[in-house]
């Protein structure tokens, strides 16, 4: 069955400039994140794309790791000793680092992870949540995952293919590459790799949410990509419309409440939802 037409972003009249998508209404967002879904193999809408909603579009793709400093390689496996040495009694992840790292992440410790989603709402929703950042534009990084995979080293390439999957997780990795040292040493040249990470709890789940990761510290995703421009586009959210964004995105019962189960988000999904400007 042939897929139904897309609206097409000259229609809409979206703006390209190079990999960035400039939007201004609630259908050019939808044209922009959903109109490369559709996989002619398989003949349904099955994305092989992950985005990542960020409050400002000169945000890049940097880590927490680099915010420790100019040091922040140098610091990275001593930081992960420490929190595995300390946390042992909150936390069972067992021996694989990929599992210890996911659940550092998870916690907010400083990591080379970077935090991504299925999903384009929930990527829109992290776009809009901030209120105080709504006089600036934001953005939705949109990254090819599969095409991704082309760049890892072959033993990697390998482990994924023969387990019939299009990302990675710790039980996949941990067999081929028990390290981050390892990792960098696979190939000279840099790649990132997709990790899904365990069901942590009901957000890990409720954002649809998986990691990257790049194969050494001081690698910079927005500059890899820069690199692969065919891998990646960027989305633009326009500060004008983001209100319109996110009150669309609570009608759609994406919020906090949802996405953040407890009080904690309840209480945030309250406070954004009555705030007026």
């Amino acid at each position: 069955m042939p897929p139904p037409p897309a609206i097409s972003r000259q229609q809409n009249n979206c703006m390209e400039h190079g990999n960035e998508i400039i939007v201004n209404s609630w259908a050019e967002v939808q044209s922009a994140l959903f109109d490369h879904s559709w996989n002619e193999h398989i003949k349904r809408f099955r994305s092989s794309y992950v985005y990542r909603g960020s409050w400002s579009k000169g945000y890049d793709l940097s880590t927490s790791l680099t915010r420790l400093g100019s040091r922040y390689h140098e610091l990275e496996p001593h930081i992960l000793r420490n929190f595995r040495k300390y946390a042992h009694s909150n936390a069972a992840p067992g021996d694989s680092v990929w599992n210890w790292l996911a659940v550092a992440q998870h916690h907010g410790l400083p990591t080379r992870l970077l935090d991504w989603t299925y999903s384009p709402y929930v990527a829109l929703h992290f776009a809009t949540e901030n209120l105080d950042s709504y006089h600036e534009d934001g953005a939705i990084w949109c990254v090819d995952y599969v095409k991704a995979n082309d760049f890892l080293p072959l033993k990697l390439q390998t482990a994924i293919k023969e387990e019939g999957s299009n990302v990675f997780t710790p039980e996949i990795l941990q067999p081929v590459c028990s390290s981050l040292k390892e990792l960098s040493l696979l190939q000279p040249e840099e790649f990132v790799v997709f990790l899904e990470p365990p069901s942590l709890d009901e957000r890990i789940v409720h954002q649809y949410a998986l990691f990257s990761l790049m194969s050494n510290a001081r690698a910079n995703m927005s500059q890899w990509l820069e690199q692969h421009p065919e891998l990646y586009f960027k989305v633009i959210i326009p500060a004008g419309l983001k209100w319109e964004i996110r009150d669309k995105l609570d009608q759609a019962n994406i919020t906090e409440r949802v996405l953040f189960p407890g009080l904690q988000g309840l209480s945030q999904w309250l406070k954004r939802h009555y705030t007026h400007e």
